[in-house]
């Protein structure tokens, strides 16, 4: 005759005595096989966020393989489950419609088993299921004896999965802490040179927008300061205290570009150990910037179009879609509505993005704003290098940069001048490497009227200038040094701005 009181007390001891609910049912499982048929002891949940029965520990004698964590099940199926709600132990047999539905995925054949109901209040949080080998081998008797400690292994889930989320959200701020660092150590000390000048029209449209929620579209060429200009928007936002995600769409691999922004569920794909939230996700209550937006491939283009459109995202391998309260700003160098006529970019997602265009002038259009941004560069790249006095700028220096045609706009300048500081540490900055000495890169609207005569073609001009910088390069277009690092450019879009004009580079480089 079993002592009921003494049953009860062992079990609590057992269950309750610690915070690592496999330890605490380990030493459960032992006590329980001196009354019960036992081969294997778990406490499971149906957890509605995957839409599967979980395990949330599972112990089991040397001779049984542990089974899945995760045991995922058919949508219908699944609804059926939700609707059963039993209150008492109830031994597992074929016979139920339930069980008979569960058999193929609970491996029901061949063993017996019985699940106790773990209740707080009103509410079932999770099942303790007894497994033994054979059919038939638990009786009434072993019912009744299991509901006394029903209690106990209750409370002992409610406490694991109280762990469990503690952990997690533990987890959640020191990533997002981590990753909204690097981003505010990224941004440090960026700001806006001409607001009140060359960028004068760019910065209305930006306090005209930025109070709102709407999608912005940037558009410009290659180093005009889109990102600035998206996180002045996010600065000037009601969401400014929350956080600014940049994703540059160019620069993420096309098979990782889905798991990167919307994230993915554990087991998704090959190498997939552990659920990951995206960009997005990460993105909740401030804003997200999707740089170069005209990269990002077909299938993220479907499910960028969704989010706008719901405000809902869905993990890669997930089927819950997860509500994102964010504020979309994109930006591109590419002539989208050419992509869309060429069925390279979806239109509706076009029609969805072009709602608040916000056009960036280059910088040979803004000529006003170049001395402020020398300077500005100076001060900056002296930090950055470790320099304590800034050098001056020597007289007509700013006069030969505010008539050079920069290509790689603001980018270009900030290039060159923390050149100009490596190469010439001492004595004021001169900037001659601008036209190296060479007369015929002196825009035409210095030469005179014999000049103005004989205008060069804009490609003419553009070959010109993309030739001297291939020379101080030698060729290169890539890595450090290289053409586009000069330019401040893309090195594909330089590769194909130099295809087009017929310029050689490289190893194929002859003359140029």
């Amino acid at each position: 005759m079993v002592n009921r009181d003494e049953f009860f007390r062992e079990v609590t001891i057992r269950i309750c005595g610690s915070l690592d609910v496999k330890s605490a049912l380990s030493n459960t499982f032992d006590y329980l096989r001196d009354y019960f048929p036992l081969d294997s002891l778990s406490l499971t949940i149906h957890d509605t966020s995957i839409s599967a029965i979980r395990r949330i520990a599972n112990i089991a004698t040397g001779k049984v393989k542990l089974t899945d964590e995760i045991i995922a099940i058919p949508e219908d199926l699944w609804n059926n489950i939700q609707t059963w709600k039993p209150r008492a132990p109830t031994i597992i047999h074929p016979g139920h419609d339930i069980f008979r539905q569960l058999a193929p995925y609970i491996k029901l054949k061949g063993n017996s088993k019985i699940s106790l109901p773990l209740v707080l209040g009103e509410e079932t949080i999770g099942f303790l299921v007894l497994c033994a080998h054979g059919e038939g081998r638990y009786a009434p008797d072993h019912v009744d004896l299991l509901a006394t400690v029903a209690s106990p292994f209750a409370i002992a889930l409610a406490n694991a999965l109280s762990y469990e989320k503690l952990l997690k959200y533990s987890d959640k701020l020191l990533d997002d802490n981590d990753f909204l660092s690097r981003e505010l150590s990224r941004r440090a000390g960026s700001e806006i040179i001409g607001a009140d000048s060359g960028m004068r029209n760019v910065m209305e449209m930006v306090n005209q927008v930025a109070p709102l929620n709407n999608t912005v579209l940037l558009l410009g060429e290659t180093g005009t300061g889109k990102e600035v200009i998206a996180n002045a928007i996010h600065a000037a936002s009601p969401r400014k205290h929350g956080p600014f995600v940049k994703v540059n769409c160019g620069a993420i691999a096309e098979n990782l570009i889905d798991s990167e922004l919307f994230g993915h569920e554990k087991g998704a794909f090959t190498g997939a150990v552990s659920q990951n939230r995206g960009r997005f996700e990460r993105a909740d209550g401030g804003t997200i910037f999707l740089d170069e937006i005209g990269e990002l491939p077909p299938q993220a283009q479907v499910r960028l179009l969704r989010v706008l459109q719901s405000r809902e995202i869905e993990r890669v391998g997930g089927s819950r879609p997860i509500p994102v309260d964010i504020r979309v700003i994109v930006a591109t160098h590419r002539n989208l509505e050419e992509m869309v006529r060429q069925n390279t970019f979806r239109e509706d997602l076009w029609f969805r993005l072009n709602v608040f265009p916000i056009i960036l002038p280059p910088l040979r259009q803004r000529r006003e704003d170049i001395p402020a941004l020398t300077r500005y560069f100076v001060r900056q790249k002296c930090g950055e290098l470790g320099f304590s006095d800034p050098p001056g700028i020597a007289p007509g220096a700013l006069e030969r940069l505010t008539n050079y045609q920069w290509l790689g706009n603001v980018r270009e300048l900030e290039n060159l001048v923390e050149r100009e500081l490596i190469l010439h540490r001492s004595g004021k900055l001169k900037f001659e490497s601008v036209f190296a000495g060479n007369r015929e890169e002196i825009p035409l609207e210095n030469r005179g009227e014999e000049a103005l005569a004989t205008r060069l073609t804009l490609d003419d001009a553009i070959a010109g200038h993309l030739g001297k910088v291939l020379k101080l390069a030698a060729g290169r277009i890539y890595g450090p040094g290289g053409a586009a690092e000069l330019l401040g450019m893309n090195p594909s879009t330089l590769r194909w701005r130099l295809d087009k004009l017929g310029i050689t580079y490289g190893r194929r480089k002859k003359s140029v």
